[in-house]
């Protein structure tokens, strides 16, 4: 479900541990205590539980609260190694396993180029037009980009160690990747380099190499496994099982329509509220609360020294050789740049796949604005999302 509807809007601390463990201190935590999945509502980690199935999560578990994620294992390090000894502990249990192998090295800090040797070139990368081109930006995409290889290595060592257990021909695997790097328009944003991931789904008796450009989310990966694993599915879900695009099956689509959503400051009440509607060519972004206290800017989008960012300091640098991408910058952090967040944007992405030329004053791209704006308006009514109030008629 979204997360307006099921309670929990943004991260909560990292109690990467048993409900049991944690203590008095972090139980009271204000994040962590307000925060929270709706006890009415069922987690797949609940569902698979359930059905008897040992369950493994490695590195982090910014959730609340734990006892709705009764996982078996909550192991440190994602390696070879650890999926190894997962598997045999659920092979003792003579259980079925499910494990949520979460990759920390594709996420800031990434491996600094100062200090160690990457096998990328700098010159060679394309960077998006909304960052300015300079050789200290090439090399921050380039850290990136090599923190993108790290974690592929760390997936081949999962891959090898269920092949080795003899599991791999009876285990559906299901690739996804983070949401957005470090960069403006990247993490904490609605724009494409913050909303589109990798997903990948292998399952047995299921064809390989199909791909399909319908649109899916994540909200489609709980309905897709229970479906998957012939479990009943939730009583209430804004996702859809997409197992028939998995099976080919004719006629088989995806959603009409991607919405998203960010409620900074983790509150429908306080900050600002971001939505956005997608059909696979044309974005709306909707904002309210664009006056302060403004956009939720974490450290890692702006800061060198514990995050390793070059980009940010690098485009206040050269705001006057790059005015357009400054412009991009102020928008991202407006408190600090003083910039002018819009409350609409529109792109086409067909012609403007880094979402540079907004046309939500375009006369010749009312049409789609409208048409985006009304069933964004829907949306937000079928869904009950009491963060935002998007008037009637198309704001100005």
């Amino acid at each position: 479900m979204h997360s307006h509807a099921n309670g929990l809007l943004n991260n909560t601390q990292n109690f990467h541990k048993p409900a049991s463990e944690l203590t008095s201190a972090e139980r009271k935590d204000p994040v962590h205590s307000t925060k929270r999945i709706h006890e009415q509502l069922p987690t797949l980690i609940e569902r698979l539980h359930t059905a008897g199935y040992y369950q493994g999560v490695t590195h982090k578990l910014h959730v609340s609260p734990n006892e709705k994620f009764p996982y078996d294992e909550f192991i440190k390090d994602p390696n070879g190694a650890s999926v190894t000894k997962f598997i045999a502990q659920a092979k003792t249990a003579g259980k079925p396993w499910h494990l949520f192998y979460n990759i920390p090295n594709s996420h800031r800090p990434y491996p600094n180029s100062d200090k160690v040797k990457i096998q990328i070139d700098p010159a060679k990368v394309k960077i998006p037009a909304f960052l300015p081109d300079t050789p200290v930006v090439r090399q921050d995409w380039t850290e990136y980009l090599a923190g993108i290889q790290e974690a592929d290595g760390l997936i081949g060592q999962a891959l090898a160690a269920i092949e080795k257990s003899g599991d791999l021909e009876n285990t559906i695997i299901v690739f996804l990747g983070d949401h957005g790097p470090t960069f403006q328009h990247g993490k904490m944003t609605l724009y494409d380099l913050g909303l589109r991931t990798p997903l990948v789904i292998s399952a047995p008796g299921y064809q390989a190499g199909i791909r399909t450009d319908a649109l899916a989310s994540e909200l489609d990966l709980a309905p897709t496994l229970l479906d998957l694993l012939g479990l009943p599915p939730f009583p209430k879900s804004h996702g859809i099982s997409l197992k028939p695009l998995l099976a080919g099956t004719a006629g088989a689509k995806g959603h009409e329509l991607i919405f998203a959503e960010i409620a900074h400051r983790g509150s429908l009440d306080h900050g600002m509220q971001e939505r956005s509607a997608f059909d696979g060519r044309w974005k709306l972004i909707y904002r309210e609360n664009i006056e302060p206290p403004w956009r939720q800017v974490n450290e890692d989008s702006k800061q060198f020294k514990n995050w390793g960012n070059r980009t940010y300091d690098e485009t206040v640098k050269f705001k006057d050789q790059f005015p357009e991408q400054y412009r991009i910058l102020t928008e991202m952090d407006p408190q600090s740049l003083n910039g002018n967040v819009p409350a609409l944007e529109l792109y086409d992405l067909k012609t403007d796949l880094d979402e540079i030329r907004n046309l939500a004053g375009d006369p010749s791209s009312r049409t789609e604005l409208k048409r985006l704006y009304t069933r964004l308006r829907d949306w937000v009514e079928q869904t009950e999302d009491t963060g935002v109030k998007p008037p009637k008629n198309l704001p100005d």
